[in-house]
């Protein structure tokens, strides 16, 4: 691979993407309808596994604000508070006050 094709986050990540050998697409084999099945049976519960329901309690002010926002934004309130939760949780989130 050369170094003008792609933007890599930091050295370890281009050492990486450098390191796996390129599969040529006709040497690969379709899987059998068992291991296909295994595999898809592994992702549905790995999905299912991925998420999980909450409820919370915020003041109506709150809500009507949220709402507000998340439709300038294109979002469902649901979308937008779960984003900027993952943001806040991960270190994303930053306060432009600062």
């Amino acid at each position: 691979m050369t170094d003008d094709k792609f933007e890599y986050l930091d050295e370890e990540e281009k050492n990486l993407i450098e390191s796996i050998e390129p599969v040529p697409v006709d040497q690969l084999k379709p899987a059998s309808p068992s291991h296909a099945g295994e595999v898809a049976k592994a992702a549905r519960t790995y999905m299912r596994d991925e998420q999980t329901k909450t409820n919370l309690r915020i003041s109506r002010s709150d809500l009507d604000r949220t709402k507000k926002q998340a439709e300038k934004e294109g979002l469902k309130y649901q979308s937008l508070i779960k984003s900027v939760l993952h943001k806040y949780v991960t270190g994303q989130l930053v306060d432009s006050k600062n």
